[in-house]
């Protein structure tokens, strides 16, 4: 039988609009109804803000030699605190990629070991034992397998865990996110995929990074459902992120999340952002800046002014501060080099630490 080209079509889906409760000037869109307290939103508000003065200390101190390259998390606060606020602190499980600062908050990371983790001490990946986080992944998409694996692994062990994997839009062209929602999409792992759709991939926009109508439309293809969401809008990201939650944690397996937001400056400390962002298009963004909208929806209900603005800021001086401090009171301890390589050290891995630690004290080793 011969089949006539011209007979055949391919449809291919329009991307489909964001999900959206919040609008940009503050107000509920027509039939909005969240379920975030206005409470809840005020302690939300107050980590959108820590998350974004400890961006501005960080970039400070990079300046300054105090702390190395590290990525802000600026114009992305909603996204990450909106799936973060979904899932429960010290029982559910973050996997961050590199900008996750303001979700790792709300699940109580230590804010000095987060500033350690920067500045080069081993100390700052070491997650403290209560908490629920795991270490900081540069190497694009390698954290998504892991994630799958922790999922699958709680699941089979009987606990009623979820996993959330962060990640970015460049990380969705890496064989390891298409391998690890295929075996999510299998085991039906309790995992929510995170995808935070900032606009660019380093330098590479949006429009270069592929061709499909949306990223969420990859998950039907894995056997999850793919969902759109604003990511600007705390109270979108949140409803979105609570039900692929509950969908997890009812034994329905994984959810892929794109969460529509906006890098509003570089991608790193070493990267020169104005060489390939357009000002126009900046300039717009800056006006669904996600803090800004929190604040007038806030605005309309009474619950915040300039008094209560300036007593936060006053109080998160402090907190960075002391941050900082204890921060740069960590020491290298190049020992820590030959730690968990092996259960058992080798007799070679132990002579040559103890060799190290004699040189880091002046000594001679025999």
């Amino acid at each position: 039988m011969t089949v006539d080209p011209d007979t055949l079509s391919y449809p291919v889906e329009p991307a489909p609009e964001p999900i959206r409760l919040l609008a940009p000037d503050g107000r509920l869109v027509d039939g909005a109804e969240p379920t975030l307290t206005v409470e809840e939103v005020i302690g939300a508000y107050k980590l959108m803000w820590l998350s974004r003065r400890i961006d501005e200390r960080a970039f400070n101190l990079q300046r300054q030699g105090r702390l190395g390259t590290f990525s802000p998390t600026r114009g992305q606060e909603a996204s990450v605190l909106g799936s973060g606020l979904a899932l429960r602190p010290g029982t559910d499980w973050l996997v961050p990629q590199y900008r996750e600062l303001a979700s790792m908050l709300y699940h109580n990371q230590p804010i000095d070991l987060w500033f350690a983790y920067w500045m080069g001490h081993m100390q700052g990946s070491a997650t403290p034992d209560t908490l629920r986080i795991l270490p900081f992944q540069i190497a694009l998409a390698a954290q998504i397998p892991h994630a799958v694996g922790l999922a699958w692994g709680r699941k089979i062990q009987g606990f009623d865990e979820v996993v959330i994997a962060y990640f970015g839009d460049g990380a969705s062209s890496e064989g390891d996110f298409h391998e690890a929602l295929n075996l999510a999409g299998v085991t039906k792992a309790p995992v929510i995929f995170f995808l935070q759709n900032n606009g660019w991939a380093i330098s590479t926009p949006r429009s270069k990074q592929s061709a499909a109508t949306s990223f969420a439309a990859r998950g039907p293809g894995y056997g999850m459902p793919g969902v759109v969401v604003d990511g600007n809008d705390l109270l979108a990201v949140y409803e979105v992120s609570k039900q692929a939650a509950q969908r997890a944690r009812d034994g329905l397996g994984p959810t892929l999340i794109e969460s529509m937001t906006y890098r509003l400056g570089p991608h790193n400390t070493a990267d020169d952002s104005g060489r390939y962002m357009d000002a126009d298009e900046l300039e717009r963004r800056e006006l669904e800046d996600p803090v800004t909208r929190i604040r007038l929806y806030l605005d309309s209900h009474d619950a915040w002014n300039d008094d209560h603005e300036e007593s936060l800021a006053a109080e998160h001086k402090t907190i960075i501060d002391d941050a900082v401090a204890a921060a740069e009171t960590y020491q290298p301890e190049p020992e820590r080099l030959f730690d968990h390589v092996f259960a058992e050290p080798t007799h070679r891995l132990a002579d040559q630490r103890a060799q190290v630690l004699t040189n880091a004290r002046g000594g001679v080793h025999a």
